[in-house]
């Protein structure tokens, strides 16, 4: 039996995950995401390596943009296999993905009003990568599973998704693949979450594996605990209400926006911040809200808790749900400081750019990082210290207050990484260092080959391996 590992995406940088397992007579996709980076952007537009119309079905982790982001892409060039998922994820890849196609579609749009205006091409074509309807034609597809069930992708091929903690039905998965006799056991780590988080449950330890993709965003540091992160929100809330600014949170719609919402009730619920005006101003954070609601029995003890006392950080006195782009720029004449939170997470698209406009040149204000920032976003240029950024065409000089708070990552740092890796029983014949920038990939490899002495790959992408 030979099977074939092809690294599409993220592979010695974050986003765009596509893992690729060929057989003789199967093809499947784990993943199917969107790069973001800027620099690698021109690789959604790239041909697939193999004709989409050949891939028997795709394997979803979890509903993040750069997992599940190019799927409709995928669709719209010819696939039409069955997608596996949690009933979460695909609850929620429905709202990003719609999202993502309409950002497209607009984008594609200002592009060429904006190309002709200057009189000059793009570095991309303006074009949607891919519409509404291709989205559609994804959902007719999506196929649930549920946690620990053994389900049957192809004949011989059997996957096991399991709760990876990360955000509201995000997975790891379990492939085995029996052929002549044999087996080979394949896990994806996927984005493994934390342990002692508020709202999910605790990633899952799994046992043994032949070959492990291990993710590494953060596999060269240590976040700080919960405690610490509340104290530090606590901190920037009222030193910013105190100067007359807003708190300004670019954050991702799925799960950050959620997580932030939770410590924001738990303060407010102990009286260590003013009840200031708070927006969640992004519809598809709404939407998802409205998911997470749907799915209690992804929740950890603590938030059931909380519900049962009817005290559900989804309905914080003074919170503003905003839907329409109206709504949006009401927020900006508003006197006195105001919680603002809105996408994207990186800063690269959405409604968080107008409200940088309004608030980077306001030293009294505070842009509140909560995520990861990809090598290359405007997010990542900001946390980086660029003096002067450009946004929506214009450049803007950064005088606000730059905060971090890493300890809301939903990624396992490096201690926890290892953690996950301890559940297994017996060493794997190779591990495969994934989703992480070249340094922290390499930094963490180099740890697992000394202090665990096994077979370690950091693969590049477009590299192949074959799993004898």
């Amino acid at each position: 039996m030979q099977i074939k590992l092809s690294f599409l995406g993220a592979a010695q940088n974050v986003t765009g995950s596509r893992y690729l397992l060929e057989s003789e007579d199967f093809k499947l996709l784990v993943d199917c995401g969107l790069y973001q980076e800027r620099a690698l952007r021109e690789r959604n537009w790239d041909q697939f390596p193999v004709s989409p119309a050949d891939i028997d079905a795709v394997l979803l982790t979890h509903a993040h943009l750069d997992h599940c982001g190019w799927l409709p892409r995928l669709v719209k060039k010819g696939f039409k296999g069955k997608v596996y998922a949690t009933a979460a994820t695909l609850d929620i890849a429905r709202i990003v993905l719609m999202d993502s196609a309409k950002l497209q579609v607009e984008d594609a749009e200002f592009k060429k009003r904006r190309h002709k205006k200057e009189g000059r091409k793009g570095k991309f074509p303006a074009v949607p990568l891919y519409e509404p309807v291709d989205v559609e034609a994804c959902q007719a597809l999506f196929s649930p599973v549920k946690y620990k069930e053994n389900r049957e992708i192809f004949p011989g091929v059997e996957a096991v998704f399991q709760d990876a903690g990360h955000i509201l039905g995000a997975s790891m998965i379990r492939l085995k693949i029996d052929r002549d006799g044999q087996s080979r056991v394949i896990l994806f780590s996927g984005d493994i979450g934390r342990w002692d988080k508020p709202i999910l449950k605790d990633p899952t330890l799994i046992e043994e594996a032949d070959y492990v993709l291990v993710e590494s965003t953060y596999g060269d540091r240590l976040h700080q605990d919960n405690g610490e992160v509340k104290d530090e929100l606590e901190e920037i809330i009222n030193s910013t209400w105190k100067a007359g600014g807003n708190i300004v949170i670019p954050s991702f719609a799925v799960e950050r926006a959620q997580e932030v919402l939770y410590h924001l009730n738990e303060l407010l619920i102990e009286d260590k911040i003013p009840h200031l005006m708070a927006f969640l101003d992004s519809p598809m954070a709404v939407k998802v809200t409205k998911v997470f609601e749907k799915h209690p029995d992804l929740y950890d003890q603590e938030m059931l808790e909380l519900i049962r006392q009817q005290e559900s950080p989804f309905d914080i006195s003074g919170l503003a749900m905003i839907r329409t782009a109206d709504q949006s720029k009401a927020i900006n004449h508003i006197k006195g400081t105001s919680i603002i939170i809105a996408g994207s997470g990186m800063c690269t698209g959405g409604r968080i750019k107008h409200h940088l406009v309004n608030n980077i040149s306001r030293p009294e204000s505070t842009i509140l990082f909560v995520g990861y920032q990809a090598f290359g976003t405007l997010g990542r240029l900001i946390v980086d210290g660029k003096k002067e950024v450009r946004i929506l065409g214009q450049k803007y000089p950064v005088r606000a207050r730059i905060a971090r708070i890493n300890g809301f990552s939903g990624h396992a740092d490096k201690a926890e990484i290892l953690q996950w890796l301890a559940g297994l029983k017996r060493n794997p014949k190779q591990v495969f260092v994934v989703h992480g920038e070249t340094k922290s990939a390499n930094h963490f490899a180099d740890h697992l080959r000394k202090n665990m002495n096994w077979n370690v790959s950091v693969p590049a992408y477009r590299d192949e391996f074959f799993l004898d």
